[in-house]
């Protein structure tokens, strides 16, 4: 007779253990129901509710998990597989008595290493020189190279820094911006924003959270010919503002990993200055499996060890 299950666990990211099913695997072993996404996207307030009966544990993503939807559960572990967590009620979990997780370690290198290629890519002209060679336009373009630029990386945390000791072996001067931090960190000069959009070529933002940091008064004060990346939130750099400073020729050109709506389907799909990926700064194959292997662990942690 199949004994009856600890309790039911919903995962909401629907790749979730697709690659690798180890994850699902020891979910199940560990004498749980695993629930999955039942709508195949990111998950509304009311999705949630729904799913969410009867439900001890949630694997989640970046739907919002506010204070309603926490009291309305029976929730006992949040595990976020990823590594922020403002899309979470902290406040509201804590109070509830809800354990959160976050996995901050996996994607540090995954957003680094591709933080190099597409800054590479985006000063070369690489991306739009591949789409012109597939529609038949054979055009040599030039670029500018990264060696001697001044890079201003918003946000010394683990991606940032790891970000940082990758272009010190391209001879880039590296300025920091982080309010929580000042003087030097690692040797990195640590600046004011204003200080950075005053001095440097490049502003790659790694920063924490959903804040708006690059509006119109910023990119309005940064040098002409900057070029923008965001490989954090989105939200990070107004994108009504960062549209009209491409029209004005004042940004040479941006990526965009993360947008304030996703999936994203708006203006800035026309401009081949811009290189666009759809959130996966984070997904190589190797982080992917760390990440979800440190969200189950995460889990089963939480509901193994008693609330104190």
């Amino acid at each position: 007779m199949q004994s009856k299950p600890r309790g039911i666990v919903l995962i909401t990211p629907t790749t979730f253990g697709v690659s690798n099913d180890t994850p699902i695997r020891k979910i199940e072993e560990a004498g749980y129901e695993v629930r999955r996404n039942p709508v195949g996207r990111k998950m509304s307030e009311a999705d949630l509710d729904v799913a969410l009966e009867d439900v001890v544990g949630i694997i989640s993503g970046l739907e919002a998990l506010t204070e309603g939807v926490l009291a309305r559960s029976q929730l006992k572990v949040v595990s976020r597989n990823g590594v922020g967590l403002d899309n979470v009620d902290l406040e509201a979990a804590k109070r509830l008595r809800i354990r959160v997780f976050s996995t901050p370690n996996a994607p540090t290198v995954a957003v680094a290493e591709l933080t190099i290629g597409v800054m590479i890519c985006m000063l070369r002209r690489i991306s739009f020189m591949d789409g012109q060679m597939h529609a038949g336009v054979w055009e040599k373009l030039s670029g500018p190279q990264l060696t001697g630029k001044t890079v201003a990386i918003v946000g010394l945390g683990r991606i940032g820094l790891q970000v940082a000791s990758y272009l010190k072996a391209f001879g880039v001067h590296i300025l920091g911006v982080d309010p929580a931090k000042q003087g030097f960190l690692e040797g990195i000069q640590l600046v004011s924003l204003d200080e950075a959009l005053d001095r440097s070529d490049i502003i790659s933002l790694h920063a924490s959270g959903s804040t708006e940091i690059l509006g119109k008064p910023q990119l309005d004060r940064s040098k002409v010919g900057i070029y923008l990346i965001n490989a954090g939130r989105g939200g990070l750099i107004n994108e009504a503002a960062l549209q009209n400073a491409m029209d004005s020729g004042k940004i040479a050109g941006a990526w965009l990993d993360a947008f304030t709506e996703e999936p994203y389907d708006g203006p800035l799909k026309t401009y081949r200055q811009i290189v666009l990926t759809p959130h996966i700064a984070y997904s190589s194959n190797e982080a992917r499996k760390q990440m979800e292997i440190e969200a189950t662990d995460n889990l089963l942690s939480g509901l193994k060890t008693p609330w104190r």
